[in-house]
C-alpha cells in the first residue's frame, strides 16, 4: 500500500491524495506493478524490450473541485499502451520508452528518454531516477487546454501543443523484519512551456511525495521452479445484493433478488509459500478470466482477475476433514460495468470503474477427506463470494469509485 500526495497542475486544485494498492509481480517474461501490466524480452534485467498497459495519473479532480475548472469537462487518467527498451550495467540503467493513450482519454502520445540507478547498502536501497518527455499536442490539450466551448470572462479558448517535459525523483525501500518493507519517495515533474501557459494551470512543476509498506511473497529458501503444482479452479455463481462482509459471515446469502445476472469463471495459480512462517497458512497467485452473464440486460463481457490468495487450514479437525478458509486479494478488469454495478451505482449518485479491486473470501472442503478417496485429498469443493469495489473512494487509479458488486458462487479446485 501506498499514500501519493502530488500538488495539483491545476489552478486552486490544492493538493491530491492517492491511495495506491500495491500488487507487484516480476516474472521471467510477465510482471505487474501496480500500475502497470506487461511482457518483458531479453537476456537480463539490465538489457530487454518491455510491452505493457499502464495507468496514467494525469486529470482533473474527482470530487472538491475548484472554481477555477467551473463548467471544465472531466479529464480522465487514461491508459497508455507502451514498448520499452533498457540498457545497462553497473553504471546504471538508461532506458527510452514510446506511450500512446488506448483509453480514448486524450488519444495523445509521449517519447521518453531516462536514466536510472540502483543503490543499496544494508538494508537500505534506493533507485534515484530522471527522464525527459516528449508529449504530443492530443496529449498536452487534453488535459491542459480549455475549449471553446468552456471558455468564460477571464478563461479564454486555449489549445496546448506539444511541448517538453521530464521528472526527476527517488525511491527508496528499508527492510524490516520478517517480510515487510518500508518504501517512500519524491519527485518533481516538470510540465512543457505550452502546458504551463494555460488558463487554468497555476504551476509548472509538479513535487509528489510517497509513503508506504510492502509485504514480500517471493520464495526465499525453495525457489520458483516448474514442478510446482497447477492450480485449477472453476466455477459459477450468481449476483446477490448482500454486500461482501455479510455473505462471509452468513448474515446474507440471497441471490438473484433484483436481476438475474450470473458469472461463470476460471482460475489458474502457482504456489508462493507453503506453511508461511511454520503456520497453517499458503499463499498462491492467481490470473483468472469470467464471463459475466447479463441475462439480456447487456451484452455478456469478460473479465481478467489478478489476484493474490491466502488459505488457514489449522482447525482442530483438519486431519479427518481438511478444511480451509481463504481470502484473495487483487485487481479485476472487466470489459463493461456488470449491469448491478451500474444500477448501483447511479442510485447512489456514484462513479463506476472497469478497474476495481477484488475480494475473493472462500471455505472449501477436501473431496478426498469427504469420499475416503485419497488421491483427491487436494481437490476441493466450497463456496466463496466475487466481490469487487473501489477503496471507499480513495484511489485514483480505481478512479475514486465507492462501491460495487458481489456475487456468490460455487467451486471446484484442483491441483497438477
Amino acid at each position: 500500500m501506498i499514500v501519493r500526495v502530488e500538488r495539483s497542475p491545476y489552478v486552486d486544485a490544492g493538493n491530491r491524495r492517492d491511495f495506491i494498492p500495491m500488487y507487484m509481480y516480476e516474472g521471467d517474461r510477465v510482471f505487474l506493478r501496480s500500475n502497470s501490466v506487461g511482457l518483458k524480452f531479453g537476456p537480463s534485467r539490465e538489457r530487454r524490450v518491455e510491452l505493457f498497459l499502464r495507468h496514467r495519473f494525469e486529470g482533473t479532480p474527482f470530487e472538491d473541485i475548484p472554481a477555477s475548472l467551473d463548467g471544465i469537462a472531466r479529464r480522465e487518467p487514461g491508459i497508455d499502451a507502451g514498448i520499452g527498451l533498457q540498457w545497462g550495467g553497473a553504471w546504471g540503467r538508461a532506458y527510452a520508452e514510446l506511450l500512446q493513450d488506448v483509453s480514448t482519454a486524450s488519444e495523445g502520445s509521449e517519447f521518453r528518454l531516462g536514466y536510472k540507478y540502483s543503490w543499496r547498502r544494508g538494508r537500505l536501497s534506493a533507485w534515484p531516477y530522471a527522464f525527459i518527455a516528449v508529449r504530443s499536442g492530443e496529449l498536452n490539450d487534453y488535459y491542459y487546454g480549455v475549449r471553446p466551448q468552456e471558455a468564460r470572462p477571464g478563461r479564454p479558448a486555449y489549445e496546448a501543443k506539444s511541448g517538453t517535459g521530464g521528472e526527476a525523483g527517488v525511491m527508496a525501500a528499508y527492510e524490516m523484519g520478517g517480510r515487510w518493507r518500508l518504501l517512500a519517495g519524491a519527485s518533481l515533474a516538470w510540465l512543457p512551456g505550452t502546458v504551463a501557459d494555460s488558463p487554468i494551470v497555476s504551476q509548472r512543476t509538479i513535487p509528489t511525495l510517497t509513503l508506504g509498506a510492502v509485504y514480500d511473497l517471493s520464495p526465499q529458501t525453495d525457489p520458483w521452479t516448474s514442478d510446482r503444482p497447477l492450480i485449477v479452479r472453476a466455477y459459477y455463481g450468481e449476483s446477490s445484493d448482500c454486500d461482501a462482509v455479510p455473505i462471509a459471515t452468513l448474515r446474507c446469502t440471497s441471490t438473484h433478488t433484483q436481476d438475474k445476472t450470473d458469472i461463470a469463471g476460471i482460475d489458474f495459480g502457482r504456489p508462493f509459500i507453503t506453511r508461511l512462517n511454520d503456520w497453517p497458512v499458503d499463499i498462491a497467485g492467481f490470473v483468472g478470466v469470467i464471463r459475466h452473464k447479463e441475462k439480456g440486460l447487456q451484452d455478456d463481457f469478460w473479465q481478467i482477475n489478478v489476484y493474490f490468495k491466502a488459505w488457514y487450514y489449522g482447525f482442530p479437525w483438519s486431519e479427518r476433514l481438511r478444511t480451509r478458509i481463504g481470502l484473495g486479494v487483487g485487481l479485476a478488469f472487466s470489459e463493461e460495468i456488470p449491469f448491478t454495478e451500474q444500477r448501483d451505482q447511479a442510485l447512489r449518485g456514484r462513479g463506476t470503474s472497469k478497474l476495481l479491486q477484488t475480494l475473493d473470501p472462500t471455505i472449501d472442503f477436501s473431496v478426498g477427506d469427504l469420499t475416503g478417496f485419497a488421491r483427491l485429498r487436494d481437490t476441493y469443493v466450497g463456496a466463496g463470494v466475487s466481490h469487487r469495489s473501489g477503496i471507499f473512494g480513495t484511489s485514483q487509479l480505481l478512479r475514486n469509485v465507492d462501491g460495487g458488486s458481489n456475487y456468490i458462487y460455487g467451486y471446484v479446485e484442483t491441483s497438477f
